[in-house]
């Protein structure tokens, strides 16, 4: 009897544990089921195909304010499938469309994710940049219709560049009014059609060879535009970042451009020199201070420019054409950067052979608006022994007054 019992006693505890144990082990589950989706958040995928790139490597990037972001990556396989689970933006007053790109090597193709949205994309390997196709959202489709207006631009300035009929002023010219009428394609198209789109967004950060064309510096038009898109985005995402980033650049822009009365200046006596100019210095991409002054022994041309101008890259082709023939013979430029991003420009001067620093506060520094500089791009001849000669707008011929001071 007492074994029976005693036995029943076991059973009874046992039975006991065991649900203790199935409590612990559901409370535990629960517990580990709740962290899990607290922090997963908010994602989007980007799914599809790229035919014909088995064990290519297929990089998914973020495109942010601060640079090329790479999120994730695979090894196609011989059926060309992809899918990329990435974490969407929190739908609140600091989000805002965000930019991706998809790319194997050098062949890009970019998207845009509003939500938690899924994007579609099929493409053949060989030509993944230009015949793709994208479904997901108007706006993808819509950046599609522009990348292709833009490689249509760059070819066409590469058969300029070779054209060896032309001269380097007439492919300026040439290369100049093609981007005139591309800008205007999509500030009338793009643009003002739905400034509140990331499409627009999109259009006024289009480049060529690393150019902007788009000047948000000091080209009045240029400037409305972007205060036309920061207004919408102002109102759609008032705490995005990009949202930030437009309102500044814009503002930025109105004031730069904004007429004002002129004001008297008090110079300090060791930035006044005897010979004729204003001495200055500004950090080069090392750092080290470069005087003008400390260039006295050599015909100077000072210019006063911006990286981020649309018609840089055609302005560096000719003084590289200037600087070539007559550097030997004494000619240096100093090239002064109003740029407002220090890495662009960093970046964009690098390999150039000239002396580039770089002035932060832009038209707005004392020096700069003491030498009347209102618009860029804007130079100054200056000869030997630091004696000013000219300004660009009194200059017919800038090689025959180089010629002249040699």
């Amino acid at each position: 009897m007492r074994k029976r019992k005693a036995q029943k006693t076991n059973q009874t505890i046992m039975r006991g544990v065991i649900a203790m144990a199935l409590i612990v082990l559901l409370v535990a589950y629960l517990f580990l089921t709740l962290i899990s989706c607290s922090g997963s958040g908010p994602s989007f995928r980007v799914e599809g195909t790229v035919d014909g790139a088995e064990d290519s490597v297929l990089v998914v990037e973020a495109m942010a304010l601060d640079g090329i972001q790479p999120l994730d990556s695979v090894r196609l396989k011989a059926d060309g499938a992809f899918a990329f689970d990435l974490p969407a933006a929190p739908q609140d007053s600091t989000a805002s469309p965000e930019f991706y790109r998809l790319r194997i090597a050098n062949q890009v193709i970019n998207f845009v994710v509003d939500s938690t949205e899924t994007i579609t994309i099929k493409a053949p390997f060989q030509r993944m940049a230009t015949d793709y196709d994208v479904q997901g959202n108007e706006a993808s489709r819509t950046m599609k219709t522009l990348t292709l207006l833009n490689i249509q631009l760059q070819q066409q300035f590469q058969r300029l560049r070779a054209d060896n009929s032309l001269s380097a002023l007439e492919k300026v010219d040439r290369m100049q009014a093609l981007v005139d009428e591309y800008k205007q394609t999509l500030k009338r198209d793009y643009i003002l059609r739905d400034p509140a789109s990331p499409a627009a967004y999109f259009a006024l950060f289009q480049s060529v060879g690393g150019q902007l064309l788009f000047d948000p510096e000091t080209d009045k038009s240029d400037v409305q535009y972007f205060a036309a898109v920061a207004t919408q985005w102002d109102a759609l995402y008032p705490a995005a970042a990009r949202t930030e980033n437009l309102r500044n650049i814009a503002l930025r822009g109105l004031r730069n451009t904004r007429q004002v009365r002129p004001v008297e200046i008090e110079l300090p006596e060791d930035k006044v020199r005897e010979t004729g100019i204003i001495d200055f210095g500004f950090p080069d991409i090392q750092g080290r201070e470069r005087r003008l002054s400390d260039l006295h022994d050599n015909v100077v041309l000072l210019d006063f420019t911006a990286y981020a101008l649309p018609q840089s890259q055609q302005r560096t082709i000719l003084l590289r054409e200037l600087y070539n023939k007559y550097h030997s013979r004494g000619l240096e430029i100093l090239q002064v950067s109003l740029d407002a991003d220090e890495h662009y420009w960093k970046t964009m001067c690098e390999q150039l052979p000239w002396v580039c620093v770089r002035c932060e506060e832009g038209l707005a520094n004392d020096i700069v608006r003491i030498y009347g500089v209102t618009a860029l791009p804007a130079y100054f001849l200056v000869g030997r022994g630091s004696d000013m000669k000219a300004r660009g707008e009194t200059i017919d011929n800038l090689e025959k007054a180089i010629e002249a001071l040699l």
